[in-house]
């Protein structure tokens, strides 16, 4: 049941901060909060991670619908394993692509607000890194994906260790 709710909740987050956004701000409007480093700022995006595929939205529609039915059916199945942190991670990632999927259905397009500016300047180095701007569904998304990973490195290591103690058993 808990991870049906942290998959809610990263959906409901989403479609506030969302919201606000859209509601307060103007498109294009910058709010810097730790000055050129982070800011908030107003953007829609109508393709992928880093605008990729621009203007493909029923693409992205159907795309999404068979990647959330592929991780309702994965979620379930890991939960019935008994498993953590993969059902974590897949309900981060199923709150994050609901969250992206309710934007492309209802608008077309994702609201997007997280902006950083990575600037090396300071410590001697000449460069710059603007960040593409980002949302609390692509956050969970891309949590989701590194507690994937994290997850896979440590079933690999657990099934090492079982194979070497079952040599050893055996």
């Amino acid at each position: 049941m808990i991870y049906w709710l942290i998959a809610l909740v990263v959906l409901l987050l989403d479609q506030w901060s969302k919201w606000l956004v859209a509601t307060r701000m103007d498109l294009g409007q910058v709010i810097p909060v730790l000055g050129d480093f982070f800011m908030l700022t107003s953007h829609r995006n109508r393709g992928a991670a880093w605008g990729i595929l621009q203007g493909q939205r029923w693409f992205f529609v159907i795309v999404t619908i068979v990647v959330l039915i592929g991780i309702v059916y994965y979620l379930v199945r890991t939960i019935r394993e008994g498993r953590k942190l993969m059902p974590l991670a897949l309900s981060l990632l199923l709150g994050g692509a609901l969250g992206n999927f309710v934007d492309r259905v209802r608008m077309g397009e994702v609201v997007d607000f997280f902006h950083f500016v990575f600037d090396f300047r300071a410590i001697g180095i000449n460069f710059v890194y603007d960040f593409p701007i980002f949302n609390v569904a692509d956050a969970g998304i891309s949590v989701g994906i590194a507690l994937i990973f994290v997850d896979t490195l440590l079933e690999a290591r657990r099934e090492k260790r079982r194979l070497a103690h079952d040599s050893v058993n055996g």
